[in-house]
């Protein structure tokens, strides 16, 4: 004689878990668990982002000097990388639902391939960074003494000229010798505040720096580039913790990646069961869309002043 718990398993939803009652009932706890985590990841870089707003409100010359050091081409091809990887991503979503498992396989592959093309970046751009002494921690930075020949600092080089590199190779420029044997963090980069306080000794009655800088580059009344260093050198401390934790969460995407491809290499989604892409789909965006805000922040805010 057939039981009502033979009936409940014969008819029992595939990737229905034993808890729930029915697929419904999974669907929206698992949908409110990755809100609900999502939220709590947009209170924590929240945080970080206020942080990167007051002090770059307090130091804004500081901050552009920095950021004017990034590469925008470099953050301009990682963030169309990312963008084109939310298609691929949300595809992947689509094809779930449909079912076809041979799509679901490819759009995964390219996925993660955007994912990883974005962490070479990533890393190009932080082998630059160590090879110009611009990282902010102490001993970090490639240590070299003087009298030992120059290495090309550059880790990446382009086929074509950027805007940044013209400036480089401009007559006149100053050149400064790489000399770390301590491996601390180096500027050498003072023209543009200078400028400003030429500016703002023209026109002391525009604010051309804030209250904050007034106090904080000086000493005796004197540009102190002691000083001013170690406001560019809170720019690149929240360069790396935001960039170095938005890499940290594309590197845990890419682990949702290898699952998501075993499983659907296992054809496990269909029209039924494609929660876990949908859900994996969310944290992907959710990624994307910080370094949406992080690109303009750090790379952009502040180029004008260099003209």
């Amino acid at each position: 004689m057939s039981t009502h718990a033979d009936t409940h398993e014969h008819h029992h939803a595939p990737g229905l878990q034993h808890q729930f009652e029915d697929m419904k009932q999974q669907e929206e706890s698992v949908s409110i668990g990755m809100w609900m985590f999502l939220v709590q990841e947009i209170m924590f870089f929240g945080g970080l982002f206020t942080a990167y707003l007051v002090f770059r409100s307090r130091y804004p010359m500081a901050f552009a000097a920095g950021s004017n050091h990034l590469d925008a081409f470099l953050g301009g091809l990682n963030t169309l990388v990312l963008i084109v990887s939310s298609l691929t991503m949300a595809l992947t979503v689509y094809y779930a639902q449909k079912g076809n498992r041979n799509m679901q396989v490819i759009l995964i592959v390219l996925t993660m391939f955007f994912g990883t093309v974005f962490l070479g970046v990533k890393a190009v751009e932080y082998t630059d960074k160590y090879n110009s002494g611009l990282i902010p921690v102490a001993g970090l930075n490639k240590k070299t003494k003087a009298g030992e020949p120059a290495a090309e600092h550059k880790a990446f080089a382009l086929p074509f000229e950027t805007v940044a590199s013209a400036a480089e190779k401009k007559p006149g420029a100053p050149e400064h010798a790489y000399v770390n044997p301590h491996g601390e963090f180096q500027w050498h980069e003072y023209d543009l505040i200078q400028h400003t306080i030429d500016e703002q000794a023209k026109e002391p009655n525009v604010q051309h720096l804030t209250a904050a800088e007034k106090i904080g580059y000086f000493s005796n009344g004197k540009l102190d580039e002691n000083k001013f260093r170690d406001k560019v050198r809170i720019f690149f401390w929240i360069y790396f913790v935001m960039t170095g934790l938005h890499a940290l969460h594309m590197i845990v995407g890419l682990g949702l990646m290898t699952w998501l491809l075993w499983k659907a290499w296992k054809n496990t989604y269909s029209a039924e069961y494609y929660m876990p892409v949908e859900m994996s789909g969310l944290y992907w965006h959710f990624v994307d869309i910080v370094w949406i805000f992080l690109f303009p922040l750090l790379y952009l805010l502040g180029r004008h002043f260099i003209h």
